[in-house]
């Protein structure tokens, strides 16, 4: 009985364990064979570190059908563990707000009465379940940045996190939570507003203050919270602790933001205490974050899997290069591809060719080093490819490179292009190291899945490759692109990148904000 359950345990795992195609799988005699072996103590404490890996050391819940989302638990088979180990207090609240999201979530009796007092307009004393409601907006990036944004907020105030499912959310990720899920019903009494709501909103909170409107002893049964990028210094006033004093009482806050907004939070002094606690490396936000919400779907995760044991599985390194070019025009650019390899080359990323050679020889066996590149265009791929196929590096090395697609320009609405393009951020955040492009939020996203700390390409001016091109990042942490630059308790403008030490400007963008270590700041 125990040897059968046994061979119907491996012939599972033959079917769910990502393997090389090129390889032949292990026949299930020669797992009964491995497994008579693994009184050897190194196979017992693989076994376990693999089992105990999947869950994040903690960060990630028990629970879940893995069948229905197999990336949730399977990532920390691809060698991509986390970077630095979540806080207790972290993975603590996480719990608390699961147990929250399951007594407040779509349908739930409390959630119900909450709905029931938005429709007409009343709001209960003390409703038992508040909720922030994030609108789908902007692209894939954006959305990944901003939902993570959303969610650490709802953290901090003790809210429920609900997300409305746009075009295509639900084909891109799993539910993150157990038993009850974080979109929004299509029964929703706002959702047919969501396209509506601007400024110009009675509800928006800038409007409500240039109204004077939240002087009144009347709270309003859900405020829209206007966060992108054209918001003016009413919205902003959201980050001062004197009207988070009044949005606590709304019971509904509607945010609509393109905009990854994590380090104005932590200039907020009510928050400080909470955040030093959640996360002691402050540049790992994100991170443990992103780890935590965004599991690709089975479809996704084809993508991913099929592509990484395809071409990447197999090589000693991996180097993710992605490139996003602004420049107006058709591409490619040679003055992208000379500032991508003097980059690349400068920074020891890759070997230098020998352009007289034929033929280089190394020792032993190459090592190998898979480059994966990801842009619009199929230009740079292609010269890069050609430059490693026509002449041999000078130390020996192999190198692949390697392009899943180039859809040619941005589709924001066609749910197979996103798919894509979330196939290729987490394909990029299994990389080694990293490359990215200055203001995409495409990298931001790959370098913080990954933990990694990219090398940021410089954005060229008129039409020349910067000199240097490329500078190592201070924090895998992504960029604020449109901060407010106000001291609320002096009520006047001020540079909030130098108001304490973890919250600095951007490699990337001069006027935005990035949190980093305090040992970065130093």
């Amino acid at each position: 009985m125990a040897l059968s359950l046994f061979c119907l345990f491996i012939f599972s795992l033959t079917f769910l364990l990502p393997r090389p195609p090129v390889q032949s799988s292990p026949t299930i005699k020669a797992l009964l064979q491995l497994k008579q072996t693994q009184t050897q103590q190194g196979d017992v404490s693989d076994f376990v570190m693999l089992k105990k890996d999947k869950l994040l050391g903690g960060l990630l819940a028990g629970g879940f059908d893995e069948r229905s989302c197999f990336s949730r638990y399977h990532s920390a088979w691809y060698g991509k563990g986390l970077s630095g180990n979540p806080s207790p207090y972290l993975i603590s609240r996480l719990r608390t707000y699961e147990t929250l999201h399951k007594e407040c979530g779509p349908y739930t009796e409390s959630y119900n009465k909450t709905v029931k007092d938005l429709r007409s307009g009343h709001v209960s004393d003390s409703p038992a379940c508040k909720y922030v409601v994030w609108i789908s907006y902007s692209g894939l990036g954006n959305r990944i940045l901003t939902l993570a944004s959303a969610f650490l907020y709802a953290l901090l105030t003790n809210r429920v996190l609900l997300v409305d499912p746009g075009v295509d959310m639900v084909d891109l990720f799993c539910e993150p939570f157990p038993h009850v899920s974080w979109f929004l019903p299509p029964d929703f009494p706002l959702n047919s507003h969501f396209s509506k709501f601007d400024q110009k909103s009675d509800q928006c909170y800038g409007k409500m203050l240039k109204n004077k409107a939240t002087t009144k002893s009347t709270v309003p049964s859900f405020v829209y919270l206007h966060l992108a990028h054209d918001y003016d210094d009413q919205d902003k006033l959201f980050f001062c602790d004197e009207d988070q004093t009044f949005l606590q009482k709304v019971p509904w806050l509607v945010v609509r933001t393109n905009n990854y907004f994590v380090p104005s939070l932590f200039l907020m002094p009510s928050f400080e205490q909470q955040l030093s606690d959640l996360f002691p490396n402050k540049e790992t936000i994100f991170h443990f974050l992103g780890r935590y919400l965004f599991h690709p779907t089975n479809k996704v995760w084809g993508l991913v899997s099929r592509y990484y044991q395809a071409y990447l599985a197999n090589a000693d390194e991996k180097l993710g290069i992605q490139i996003r070019v602004f420049d107006t025009g058709t591409g490619p650019f040679q003055h992208v591809l000379d500032q991508i390899l003097a980059c690349t080359l400068k920074e020891n990323l890759l070997p230098d060719v020998n352009r007289k050679g034929d033929f280089v020889k190394s020792p032993g066996k190459p090592k190998s080093k898979a480059v994966l590149m990801t842009s619009l265009s199929s230009g740079y791929f292609e010269k890069v490819r050609d430059m490693y196929w026509e002449h041999p590096t000078a130390t020996g090395e192999i190198i692949g490179i390697y392009q899943p697609s180039h859809e040619g320009f941005q589709q924001t609405e066609k749910k197979m292009h996103n798919q894509k393009a979330w196939a290729e951020m987490y394909l990029l955040s299994l990389s080694d190291a990293l490359v990215t492009s200055s203001w995409s939020t495409f990298g931001y996203v790959a370098q913080g899945l990954g933990g990694l700390k990219p090398w940021i390409l410089y954005k060229p001016e008129n039409g020349t490759a910067p000199d240097p091109g490329c500078q190592r990042a201070m924090s895998m942490e992504p960029c604020f692109h449109a901060p407010p630059f106000y001291d609320c308790k002096a009520k006047r403008g001020t540079d909030t990148g130098a108001l304490v030490p973890h919250v600095r400007h951007c490699e990337d963008m001069s006027w935005g904000l990035k949190v980093v270590d305090s040992s970065s700041s130093q």
